[in-house]
């Protein structure tokens, strides 16, 4: 039985998997945009647009400990700017579209931790962007339902909510700036 292309992009990331390197990032990269471009009518994907979770598990490798995410995000759905600790990550679109916006960290007025935005993109249906360790990025659902998937290379709840690695920012006076741990 032939497997799907979910099935087909987890092998071949977990065979490839090793330190971040460009190379890794480059091969992983791929794959999730193959998901991206996944017909509809594969099963595990007709029950993504079907229930349009807001948030499903697809995959944990048992390994290396990478995991795959799909979020559905109606439109204007908004996540602030947030960076994802020591991991980093690979979101697709495969339905709809996102803008994702990358900032720098700046120290602004009485040394306040200031973000400035770099720029946007449009991410449309088949398209990925990938973030490392440290890039600061937000994303806003532009069409929607949107169908998102988010391959990060460790557990990002367990960074957050357990060892409180990620940052997440907040305005405040008009500006991007760290929020409290």
């Amino acid at each position: 039985m032939a497997k799907s292309t979910l099935e087909e992009a987890m092998t071949a990331v977990s065979a490839i998997w090793g330190p971040l390197t460009t190379e890794l990032v480059e091969a992983s990269r791929l794959h999730i945009e193959a998901l991206a471009k996944a017909s509809p009518s594969e099963p595990w994907l007709a029950d993504l647009h079907r229930d349009q979770p807001a948030s499903r598990e697809l995959y944990r490798d048992p390994v290396h400990r990478f995991v795959l995410l799909a979020h559905v995000e109606k439109t204007g759905f908004y996540r602030a700017p947030h960076d994802h600790g020591r991991g980093w990550v690979v979101y697709a679109v495969q339905q709809g579209e996102s803008e994702m916006g990358t900032y720098g960290r700046t120290n602004g007025f009485g040394g306040r931790v200031q973000l400035v935005k770099r720029n946007a993109t449009l991410v449309k249906p088949g398209q990925v962007q990938v973030y490392l360790p440290g890039d600061i990025h937000d994303t806003l659902c532009v069409t929607g339902p949107a169908l998102l998937f988010r391959f990060t290379e460790r557990d990002l709840k367990k960074e957050d909510l357990v060892e409180h690695k990620i940052t997440r920012y907040v305005q405040r006076d008009g500006f991007w700036t760290a929020g409290a741990p």
